[in-house]
C-alpha cells in the first residue's frame, strides 16, 4: 500500500471504507465536505433568522420590485417567508447534505435573480456564484460520500 502525508503523520492509502473516524476526517476530501457540509447548514439558517431582526442588513431593501410584486404579502412579510425558507434549507443541508446542497444551488439561484432584476449589488450577486458553485460541490461530495468513495 502507498502511503501519504497528511500533516506530518503519513497515513496508509487504504478503501474510504477501511478509514477510522479520526483518518478519515485528516483526508482533504473529508475536510472539504465537512467545511462545505456545515458552512451550508449555518449559513442560510444565520441568514434566515436574521429576516427577523435585521440585524445583519435591512433584508427588505433587497427584495427586487418585480418579485416583491408577485407575492401576495407585503414585502417585510415576505422577506419574513424567505427567512423561514431559508432557514429550512439549512436543516435540510444538515440531515440530508445531498439533497440540501441542490436546494441550497436553487435557492442562491433565485437569489441571483432577485440582485440582477434589482439592477444593483453586483458585487453580492458575484459572490451568491461563488456560493452556489459550494453549495453544487457539497452535493457532489455527499454524493460520493454516499457511495464511499469519501470517508
Amino acid at each position: 500500500m502507498a502511503q501519504q502525508t497528511i500533516g506530518a503523520a503519513p497515513l496508509q492509502t487504504r478503501p474510504a471504507a477501511a478509514l477510522t473516524t479520526h483518518e478519515a476526517l485528516k483526508t482533504p476530501a473529508r475536510q472539504a465536505y465537512e467545511a462545505l457540509h456545515w458552512g451550508f447548514v449555518a449559513a442560510p439558517v444565520l441568514a434566515g433568522a436574521d429576516k427577523f431582526f435585521d440585524l445583519m442588513t435591512d433584508w427588505d431593501a433587497y427584495l427586487a420590485r418585480p418579485f416583491a410584486r408577485l407575492s401576495p404579502l407585503s414585502p417585510h412579510r415576505t422577506m419574513l417567508a424567505v427567512g423561514a425558507v431559508e432557514i429550512a434549507a439549512g436543516l435540510v443541508v444538515a440531515a440530508r447534505p445531498k439533497v440540501g446542497g441542490w436546494v441550497v444551488a436553487g435557492w442562491l439561484a433565485g437569489i441571483i435573480a432577485n440582485l440582477a432584476a434589482r439592477g444593483r449589488a453586483w458585487d453580492i450577486a458575484l459572490r451568491d456564484v461563488g456560493l452556489l458553485l459550494g453549495a453544487v460541490a457539497l452535493a457532489r461530495l455527499a454524493a460520493a460520500r454516499e457511495r464511499g468513495e469519501i470517508a
